[in-house]
């Protein structure tokens, strides 16, 4: 591919020496350095070419690149200065990028996507990070284990706010991305938290025709693994009252890989929240789990859903009052239905509860998945959990 006419390509490492510099070699020292430095490029005009990692003293703020400039054409691609930037980016990414702010979390746009594809620097489009590397960290913000490249990412000190934190910015544009931490899963240990509006994602089925053909082998190398891990996911699906609270007791399970809150167990196809919390669509509150037997046993998972409500009060939890906040387990085979009845005779044999245990097991129906808003509710808003001791 042409590197001209592909800048996010061009690489400045390689840049040769002008023709006849060579001719120079006999001249004085000075005119030597002169002309060197004639040919490399003016740091104004190519702001944010820059591949230098783990620089620490000035922030971006303090070496705005961007500013004060109004040369000709970027042979970079980037913006040549602040008012293109400005024209570029809204405003909140302006902010964001160039005045290291911070987005709020759960409420951007990149948080909770789990589309495979490339995260790229939003002004730049240098490839930073990969899907795969993507996990949920629970902060509300985009996490990645690591960089595709640790040369595309500078790290700084960041004092500010009164904590001491490690800044990250991109090496080609000096944007801000976010912060890293030393509390990342895998051996590595490392999060990347960064802001969504710092990046821009191509899926993987754009990525030939954005120019981004040659990563298409991470994703490939992957397929088959993920789809044999998929293929040993089980799915369970659980009422216990308020399925906000419910919701945020499964995920805190280990070996639990994802949740969703829903409806199921009506008559009534697609229903809404209001809908359902009138009582007459016939569903409960449901959560389904999407959980790895080889880490979590679905017995393990019936021993928190007893914990975690009271079965013995009838289409009531608290003080929700309705059907749909009623006691129920939805199984999806024979094995999960047995050990559901044996699990339910087990807590009455226990003598845990005094009164008569309530609890449905009834087969798995349709599953419909509740608005948005509703989904992981208790880490969006920070609200303690309604479970009930």
């Amino acid at each position: 591919m042409n590197n001209v006419n592909n800048p996010r390509r061009l690489s400045f490492r390689s840049r040769s020496v002008p023709f006849g510099l060579e001719l120079l070699y006999q001249r004085d020292v000075t005119q030597i350095i002169l002309v060197v430095l004639l040919a490399l490029p003016a740091p104004a005009i190519l702001a944010g070419c820059r591949s230098e990692k783990g620089k620490e003293g000035k922030s971006g703020m303090e070496e705005n690149s961007f500013e004060n400039n109004d040369t000709g054409s970027s042979e970079c691609g980037l913006p040549l200065n602040d008012s293109e930037l400005k024209e570029l980016l809204t405003p909140e990414q302006y902010r964001i990028i160039r005045q290291n702010g911070t987005e709020q979390p759960f409420a951007n746009e990149y948080w909770d996507r789990k589309e495979p594809g490339l995260y790229v620097d939003r002004v730049s489009k240098e490839p930073l990070f990969l899907s795969r590397d993507k996990y949920d960290s629970g902060t509300g913000w985009p996490s990645f284990t690591r960089p595709i490249d640790d040369s595309c990412l500078k790290e700084i000190s960041d004092r500010s706010h009164r904590m001491v934190r490690t800044e990250v910015r991109s090496a080609r544009s000096d944007s801000h991305l976010g912060h890293v931490f030393d509390d990342g899963p895998g051996p590595g240990g490392r999060r990347y938290c960064i802001n969504s509006a710092s990046l821009h994602f191509v899926p993987v089925h754009e990525l030939e025709a954005e120019g981004y053909g040659e990563y298409l082998h991470f994703f490939k190398e992957r397929s088959d693994s993920e789809a044999r891990e998929k293929s040993s996911l089980r799915k369970a699906a659980f009422g216990a009252g308020c399925f906000w609270g419910v919701e945020a007791s499964f995920r805190e399970k280990d070996g639990v890989i994802d949740t969703a809150v829903g409806y199921a167990g009506g008559s009534v196809e697609n229903p809404t929240y209001p809908q359902v919390c009138t009582g007459r669509t016939g569903h409960a509150e449901v959560v389904e789990v999407i959980f790895d037997p080889a880490r979590v046993t679905f017995e393990r998972l019936l021993d928190l859903f007893w914990q975690i409500h009271n079965p013995t009060t009838l289409n009531r939890q608290g003080p929700d009052i309705g059907t749909q906040y009623r006691s129920v387990i939805f199984f999806h085979d024979e094995k999960q239905e047995a050990a559901a009845r044996a699990s339910l005779e087990k807590i009455r044999a226990s003598g845990r509860f005094k009164k008569e245990i309530v609890t449905e097991i009834v087969p798995a129906s349709v599953f419909y998945r509740a608005e948005e808003y509703h989904q992981r509710y208790v880490e969006k808003h920070g609200t303690s959990s309604c479970r009930l001791r």
